[in-house]
């Protein structure tokens, strides 16, 4: 199955940090679908209009409620493609360490996020939380 949620947070280009806090705050929300927001154009549903960038919560909390979201987009953040593998969308995540990003169509729309957790959902064994765990657990995280 695929890996991506239609379903991220998505604002249009003259929202302002106020109402993106506000999207965040949805109890509907994974932590991690509200840890970034999306600017795009209208539509603001998947598949949206043009994909302008992308928002940390955490840059959000540091800025006046006021500020155009718009004006604090990651300029280093390339979304994912819609057939991208596994193993690049996986990369991607280590390389920029978030636990959310873009999927972009070749015309240029946002057509959803894929999350750490999917991505872990696809590299873990089916019953990794099963008797699998017992493996996990001998082995500490500090490597030793």
């Amino acid at each position: 199955g695929g890996m991506m949620t239609p379903e991220p947070v998505i604002l249009d280009t003259d929202a302002t940090v106020a109402q993106a806090l506000a999207n965040v705050r949805r109890e509907s929300l994974t932590p991690a679908l509200a840890s970034m927001v999306f600017v795009t154009r209208p539509p603001l549903e998947t598949p949206s209009g043009r994909f302008v960038g992308a928002v940390h919560t955490q840059r959000l909390l540091r800025e006046p409620p006021t500020t155009l979201v718009a004006t604090m987009l990651d300029e280093n953040l390339e979304p994912l493609a819609p057939n991208a593998p596994l193993t690049q969308v996986s990369r991607f995540f280590a390389t920029y360490n978030l636990v959310v990003a873009p999927v972009v169509n070749p015309e240029g729309h946002l057509v959803g996020a894929v999350t750490v957790d999917d991505v872990l959902d696809h590299m873990l064994p089916d019953d990794w939380r099963g008797d699998q765990m017992d493996e996990f657990e001998a082995s500490e995280v500090s490597g030793g």
